[in-house]
Parts: C-alpha cells; structure tokens; sequence
C-alpha cells in the first residue's frame, strides 16, 4: 500500500511559475516511475510528466514541453513539477501518479489544483 500526498497548487497569473510536490509513505521501495496527471473540466485526463526512478529518464506531454520540469528526490520519495510560462490553459486538477511492483495497481494522490489567471 502506498499513500500519496500532493502541495504547491493554487492561483498565479499567466506567465508566472509554480512547483507541485508529491511526498509517497508506505511501501516505497517498489516504485518504478512517479508522474503526474492533470483533469480539466470537460477534458479528458491527460499525462503531464513522468519519471523513471531507476535512472531519472522523463517523459513530457507535447503541451508541457520546455516549460516544465519533473525531478525526483528518491531517498525523500518526493517527485516535483516545476511549471514555468503558465498559460490559462494549465488550468486543472493536478495528480500524483505512482506505479510499480504492485501488481498491476497504479496509486493516485488526491489531486491539487492549478488555477491561471489570464
């Protein structure tokens, strides 16, 4: 069982930056890749960013590239979401995402919410 605690969502203006946090307790030496998601209203859930624990490789979503940047701390099992540039379209719920050795289970923070003013 792994449980997920996301912080740093709130309010900017377009073009300013924020950093999302997510700190994973419990059985974390499973962990293969932490990411995170994003849900806007009436859009489907998209992939944002991901990272691969073993070797800090990354994956970015097309609309996120070169404005965001994951990193992970391992020995804190903290993953980070550097936003820069925001734009109004950022505007969603942020997951936490963690997968692993878990037997084909995903786990999921409660979601922290990202609001650009234009």
């Amino acid at each position: 069982q792994v449980h997920l605690v996301e912080s740093g969502g709130g309010l900017v203006q377009a073009g300013g930056s924020l950093r999302l946090a997510c700190v994973a307790s419990g059985r974390t030496s499973s962990i293969q890749y932490m990411g995170w998601f994003r849900q806007a209203p009436g859009k489907d859930h998209e992939a944002v960013a991901h990272i691969k624990w073993s070797d800090n490789s990354t994956y970015y979503g097309d609309s996120v590239k070169g404005r965001f940047a994951i990193s992970g701390d391992n020995a804190k099992n903290t993953v980070y979401l550097q936003m820069n540039s925001l734009k109004p379209e950022d505007t969603a719920l942020y997951y936490c995402n963690l997968r692993g050795d878990y037997g084909g289970v995903g786990y999921w923070g409660q979601g922290t919410q990202v609001t650009v003013s234009a």
